[in-house]
C-alpha cells in the first residue's frame, strides 16, 4: 500500500466525504443517512475496484477540482458534468488515470442534477460516526471538505505505462441513468395511507410538481396540489421509510430522504420505488417532477433488474483490476471513531 494525498484545488459549493449510510442505528433512533444518489455512489466505487460501500467524495454544485501526489485510479458518475485531466477533456462513468500532478476538475450541470461523485481506488482517510464517514450536521459530523485540504488514500495503484491514442484500457459494462431535460416521471407505490384521502392518487397522478428551494437532505419539498383528509382524526405516530409522500398541514407533497426523521404523524399516501429513489437524490430546486403509480411486484422487479446490473459492474471491474495486479481495497475506513 502506497498512501497518496489529494490536493483540493476547488471545493464547490458543498464537499463532503460520504458513503451509503450507517448500518443497525435507527434502532436507536439515528437516520442511515448516506448518499442521497446510492447508485452513482456505488458504481463510482467499483469502477475503481472498490466495495461499493467504500467511502468517495460528493459535491453538491459548482466546482469540484483535486491534485493527486502520485498516478492515481478514480472515476467521476452521478449528474452529467464536464470533466477534464491536466486541461484535457476526460470521461465521466469510467474509470481514469490522472497522472501525479495532474488536476482534475469537475463542473456538474446544474440544470440535469445536483450531485456528483468522486470514487479513488483505495481507502480514503475519513472520520466516521457509527461506523459510516456520512455526514450528519444535526449532530454535529459535517465532514465537509474545503479548498486547501490535504485527503489522504492508501491505495494498490502504482499507474499504467500506456501511451497516446492506445486503444481504451477499460470496456466495462456501466448502468448509466439518464437525466432528462423535462419533468423527471418518478415511480411510487400506494400505501395504506392513500384510502384516508379521497381523490389524492389521481391528482398525484395528474399533477406537475416543482422542488422548492426549502427541500434540504431530510427531504424535497414539492409545490403543487394535494388534498387533506376530511376529518380532524389524529393519526398515530408510525415509522417512515426512505422516498415516504407525505402530506403535512401546510399545501404541500413532501418527498423523504435518507435523513429523514423515523416517525411522524402525518398521512403517507405512497413510497417510492428503490428503483426511482437515486433520481430524488438529483433533483435539485426548480426540478419538475411527475409521479406514476405502480404496483409492488413491478417496483420489485425494476429494482431487482438495476440491483443486477450494478453487480455484473461489480464482477467486470474485480476481473479487470485482478488481471491489471490490484484489487479492492479491504472494506473498511481509515479512521477516527466518534461514538456517541
Amino acid at each position: 500500500m502506497t498512501t497518496v494525498g489529494l490536493d483540493i484545488t476547488s471545493s464547490g459549493w458543498v464537499t463532503t466525504f460520504q458513503d451509503l449510510g450507517r448500518r443497525d442505528t435507527e434502532r436507536r433512533g439515528v437516520p442511515t443517512g448516506g448518499a442521497a444518489d446510492q447508485h452513482s455512489a456505488s458504481v463510482a466505487n467499483l469502477l475503481v475496484g472498490n466495495p461499493r460501500e467504500a467511502t468517495l467524495i460528493e459535491s453538491l454544485g459548482g466546482e469540484l477540482a483535486l491534485v493527486p501526489g502520485a498516478p492515481v485510479l478514480l472515476a467521476v458518475t452521478g449528474a452529467p458534468a464536464q470533466v477534464t485531466v491536466g486541461g484535457a477533456p476526460a470521461d465521466s462513468w469510467s474509470p481514469l488515470v490522472v497522472p501525479a500532478g495532474q488536476e482534475i476538475r469537475v463542473r456538474g450541470d446544474m440544470d440535469r442534477g445536483t450531485r456528483t461523485y468522486l470514487a479513488v481506488n483505495g481507502t480514503l482517510t475519513a472520520r466516521t460516526l457509527l461506523g459510516s464517514a456520512a455526514p450528519d450536521a444535526r449532530m454535529g459530523f459535517g465532514q465537509v471538505i474545503a479548498r486547501g485540504e490535504r485527503l489522504l488514500v492508501e491505495t494498490e495503484f502504482r499507474g499504467f505505462g500506456r501511451r497516446l491514442f492506445e486503444p481504451q484500457l477499460f470496456r466495462l459494462p456501466v448502468p448509466v441513468p439518464r437525466f432528462d431535460h423535462g419533468p423527471w416521471v418518478v415511480d411510487v407505490v400506494a400505501s395504506h395511507g392513500i384510502h384516508t384521502i379521497a381523490g389524492i392518487r389521481q391528482l398525484i397522478e395528474d399533477s406537475t410538481y416543482v422542488v422548492t428551494p426549502r427541500s434540504n437532505h431530510v427531504g424535497l419539498r414539492l409545490d403543487g396540489p394535494v388534498l387533506h383528509p376530511d376529518d380532524d382524526t389524529e393519526i398515530v405516530s408510525h415509522g417512515v421509510p426512505v422516498g415516504a409522500l407525505q402530506i403535512p398541514h401546510a399545501d404541500e407533497l413532501i418527498v423523504l430522504g435518507r435523513y429523514r426523521s423515523l416517525t411522524a404523524g402525518y398521512p403517507i399516501v405512497g413510497v417510492t420505488s428503490r428503483a426511482a429513489l437515486p433520481l430524488l437524490g438529483q433533483a435539485g430546486p426548480g426540478r419538475e417532477l411527475r409521479f406514476r403509480w405502480i404496483d409492488r411486484e413491478t417496483s420489485l422487479r425494476r429494482f431487482a433488474r438495476r440491483e443486477a446490473e450494478v453487480r455484473a459492474l461489480g464482477h467486470a471491474a474485480a476481473e479487470a483490476f485482478g488481471a491489471l495486479g490490484f484489487g479492492a481495497p479491504l472494506s473498511r475506513i481509515n479512521c477516527e471513531a466518534i461514538l456517541i
